[in-house]
């Protein structure tokens, strides 16, 4: 135990410093350095992607009327970053800030609000405004549909079903 302090010793002053005068000459953390999360509002389409992949389940989604919430309890981030791994848009990433030190642990919440559509048949709300406007956007020149079955993309799942059940039983007729 003696012969590894004098090791450690020795080291230290070979190297004559041993730690970096942080707070009077801050260093620029290493590039791929995984900080404090950021979301770009624009971006977010409330997929929810980022909910289901997050371990210490510090994304809570809500869904109340006809808005769909997202709060994220950084206080609980292990800055694995595999929320920005699977957002598909890519609204979400890691800032090179470490410095999270508050008095405030409200401080340390972010809080994103979206829209969500209603189904044309029963009125539920079942997914966001921004997922089927991506989607409308995109399926016609992705692949050929018929305008009709955009329609579809206002239909509750549930709906969904009835009405395709009704279309083929009208079909075997």
């Amino acid at each position: 135990m003696l012969i590894s302090k004098l090791k450690e010793a020795l080291i230290c002053f070979k190297n004559l410093r041993v730690t970096l005068p942080y707070p009077t000459q801050p260093a620029n953390p290493a590039e791929g350095f995984r900080g404090r999360l950021e979301i770009d509002l624009n971006k977010c389409i409330g997929c929810g992607a980022c909910a289901n992949a997050c371990p210490p389940r510090l994304i809570i989604v809500t869904n109340l009327d006809s808005r769909r919430t997202f709060d994220f309890i950084l206080g609980k981030c292990t800055y694995c970053a595999r929320c920005a791994d699977v957002c598909p848009e890519h609204a979400i990433t890691m800032s090179q800030e470490f410095e999270l030190a508050t008095a405030d642990k409200s401080d340390l919440n972010i809080s994103v609000e979206l829209n969500m559509v209603k189904c044309q048949e029963c009125g539920t709300a079942f997914t966001t405004k921004r997922i089927v406007d991506k989607l409308v956007a995109i399926l016609p020149e992705k692949i050929e549909i018929e305008p009709t079955a955009i329609d579809w993309l206002t239909l509750c799942p549930d709906c969904r079903r009835i009405k395709e059940v009704h279309r083929l039983t009208e079909v075997e007729k």
